[in-house]
């Protein structure tokens, strides 16, 4: 089944900052998702899901970026990654035991859609197209997952920095010159390391002109050298 997502006609449906996702649903099932939704706005910095709360709803984010990680021992987080328009929000909770084992927090002005589970989990059962391609997305991002787990417990710091950077500019903005809406601790968490000593690398990066930092817009001055730190660790 091709997914139909440039057809006007279509409900919430014509929405196109919607998940490529719903191109899969059905006209009734997009109706059906439209009557079971709720549209709600985050301010930068507000908590959007809590890890260890009760799982009531799926996430579609329509705008803005976000942050998924774990709360640890000690008030410690590791971010997992950050989700951007128009990524979907499930996790691991969704058929173990609806609880979200994620925080979800907000880097910028959010716009999000939460859409009933019961519905959501109907739609899955009946709709194979879609339950395929949203199968395929969740293993997307635990492939991701395991490589991010890779290179943290792999590499030295200027190695691990070096592929966060290469995150961000490549697969989260698509760009090389990047408004930072991640703070420095935001930059450790993703790198599994102290603020100090992503503060460290970051300077060095700097000095060695591989990046720049201006107006809280990050640039990439030379992707060689970055690629070269990623690969040796």
């Amino acid at each position: 089944m091709e997914p139909d997502c440039m057809n006007p006609t279509r409900h919430c449906t014509g929405c196109q900052v919607k998940s490529p996702l719903f191109c899969f649903l059905t006209d009734e099932e997009l109706l059906l998702v439209e009557k079971n939704r709720l549209t709600v706005e985050f301010r930068q910095g507000e908590t959007i899901r809590k890890q260890g709360t009760s799982m009531t709803h799926v996430i579609s984010l329509n705008a803005g970026y976000a942050k998924l990680y774990l709360e640890g021992v000690r008030k410690t987080s590791s971010i997992l990654q950050i989700v951007k328009p128009t990524n979907f929000i499930g996790g691991p909770g969704l058929y173990l035991d609806q609880i979200h084992h994620v925080t979800v927090s907000a880097l910028t002005d959010t716009t999000v859609r939460f859409i009933g589970l019961p519905v959501f989990k109907t739609i899955i059962d009946e709709n194979k197209a879609f339950r395929d391609a949203f199968l395929a997305e969740i293993s997307r991002n635990i492939l991701a997952g395991y490589n991010r787990l890779l290179f943290l417990v792999q590499k030295q710091m200027p190695g691990r920095m070096a592929d966060t950077l290469l995150y961000l500019f490549d697969e989260v903005y698509k760009s090389e010159n990047i408004p930072l809406h991640l703070t420095k601790q935001d930059l450790a968490e993703l790198s599994g390391m102290s603020k100090e000593g992503a503060i460290k690398v970051i300077r060095e990066f700097q000095n060695e002109e591989i990046i720049s930092l201006s107006d809280r817009v990050m640039s990439l001055h030379n992707r060689n050298k970055l690629l070269q730190i990623s690969k040796v660790g």
